[in-house]
């Protein structure tokens, strides 16, 4: 009886221990190669967006600027991943992309290193944003750039919005965990 508990057990107890994983255990890659833990965004309200710059939704940008700029001195942080995976989107260097979002849309929140969030390099962030916040039908993949998730001051992942999902849209979310 024993030996066919044990291996029941091990699995729920490995499995328990991936869903233990906290936003803030993570880290990324900046734009000009500095690690950076999430648990800096501690205390803050955070959306993570997967970025290109050759996209029909690239003019997104000035919306999350906007937004970074309205919300940021009240606790919000933006943080742009490019992702050169939807139809080679987001080719450039990550000097070209950085160049190409001040200079277009004046970005000036933080840019990531590029990273793929699908298939077999997704990297271990995007794992866990999606496992946290499924798409429709409750899909886990990215569907294509310019996916949100919205994350509280707690760390938790509040919601995940699709591609179409204009910044301006998810003001009210961000206004909500700012007062908690």
């Amino acid at each position: 009886m024993f030996k066919l508990i044990l291996p029941i057990l091990l699995t729920l107890t490995l499995n328990a221990g991936d869903t233990m994983k906290h936003f803030y255990d993570f880290s990324a890659k900046t734009i000009t190669g500095k690690e950076i833990s999430m648990s800096d965004y501690k205390g803050k309200v955070i959306l993570i967006v997967n970025v290109a710059s050759k996209c029909g939704f690239t003019p997104q940008y000035e919306g999350l600027e906007k937004l970074y700029r309205d919300y940021h001195s009240q606790g919000l942080e933006i943080l742009g991943f490019p992702c050169n995976q939807f139809k080679n989107q987001e080719p450039g260097s990550p000097e070209e992309i950085q160049n190409f979002c001040k200079v277009n849309f004046g970005v000036t929140f933080p840019l990531f290193a590029k990273i793929d969030v699908n298939g077999e390099h997704t990297h271990p962030l995007y794992v866990y944003l999606k496992k946290q916040a499924p798409g429709f039908l409750g899909t886990e993949s990215i569907k294509w750039n310019f996916t949100k998730f919205l994350i509280d001051k707690k760390g938790s992942v509040i919601e995940r919005y699709g591609s179409s999902t204009k910044p301006k849209e998810i003001a009210k979310d961000i206004e909500k965990l700012l007062k908690q």
